[in-house]
Parts: structure tokens; sequence; C-alpha cells
């Protein structure tokens, strides 16, 4: 599932509310490199609904701890109406503008659509599809209908179930973006579906 929007930006962050009535804003990240949202610079927005993000000027962005949100000040962003008119809008870079990872360390967006198996047994387990930020960062993983049908814990309903894996090296010990995949070594009970 690839298109050519999500191969040239990046989202860093979700534009969820007015700070003030100065026009600033606040924003969630969903990027662990707090420049993105504190250095001054060009950023671009992506309205809902659009498919090409528009540039703006980030001013000014300070972190608000205890609540992992960001307020920025954009340039043209004068007053409380202009800010919540930005309400749902995305932050974006450019895809060539990825800082350099450390070892063990990764972007999201690469996370997201990796198959995940177990390192024991190479059995499917299922795919990302979220990767929820927490003190250790969880992966969402939707189970995958085979390995659901195996433990006997297939549901009446059609919703396809998924699990939060804290993404830690003792329990997915094996990221390999080149093959897609990850390997998992979780503890007993980890997986099992609350019905």
């Amino acid at each position: 599932m690839t298109n050519d929007k999500s191969n040239e930006w990046l989202e860093i962050g979700k534009i969820v509310a007015p700070q003030g009535l100065s026009g600033e804003v606040r924003v969630y990240p969903e990027s662990d490199f707090p420049e993105r949202f504190e250095v001054p610079g060009k950023r671009w927005l992506l309205r809902p609904g659009e498919t090409k993000p528009q540039p703006i000027e980030l001013l000014a962005g300070r972190y608000i701890n205890g609540k992992n949100l960001y307020v920025l000040k954009l340039a043209g962003v004068q007053n409380c109406d202009q800010a919540e008119a930005l309400r749902g809008c995305k932050l974006m870079v450019p895809a060539s503008d990825r800082p350099q990872l450390g070892e063990d360390e990764y972007h999201v967006i690469d996370l997201i659509g990796l198959e995940v198996f177990m390192q024991t047994s190479g059995e499917l387990v299922g795919t990302v599809v979220d990767i929820i930020p927490a003190g250790n960062d969880l992966l969402e993983v939707e189970f995958h209908p085979s390995f659901v049908h195996d433990k006997g814990q297939m549901t009446k309903d059609k919703k396809q179930k998924t699990v939060l894996i804290p993404f830690v090296k003792a329990i997915a010990p094996v990221v390999d973006l080149q093959a897609g995949r990850i390997e998992i070594t979780p503890p007993p009970g980890l997986l099992e579906i609350n019905n």
C-alpha cells in the first residue's frame, strides 16, 4: 500500500487546539525530535482533505511538561480564531529531512506495516498498524486471522483484534526494515485477547 505522498512527506505532529488568544497552537507530536518544534524555520501544513502541504514558518515553540504537547507560534497566525481554523491540520516535513538515527532507533513511519513474527516458532502474529507513544513506545499489532484462529480465540464479531506490544529490546529483539519484519519474544499472556 504505497502512495507517493507518504514517501515524500513525514508527519511530525497534529494541531489539536488553539493556545491562549495570541494565535499560538497546541501540537501533539508524532516525532521524537524536539528540534522539529523548537527550532524556527520552514515547516509544511497539511489541511484535512488536502493532499499537498503548504509551507508555513515556525517562529517559536516550547514543550509543555506532563502533557506531551508543544505550543507553537506560526507566522501569519495572529489570534485565537486563526489558530482555531488550523485545528486538525498536520505538520509535515520533507521525507528527505530525516534526522540521523542512532543504533536501535527507528522512524515511526518505517515501523507501520511491518509484519510481526514469533521469534521462536516463526509464526506470523500480525501487522504493525500504529505506534502509541508512552514511556516505552507501544506497537499496535493487528492480529493475522490465522494466528487468532489457531489460538482458538476467534471471536464472534468480525472486528479484527489488535494487541499492544511494548517496543523494547527484550520483547522485540529483531527489527529488520529491509525484510519488513519484527521478531518478538513476548512474555506469557501478552498476546491473549480480552474478549
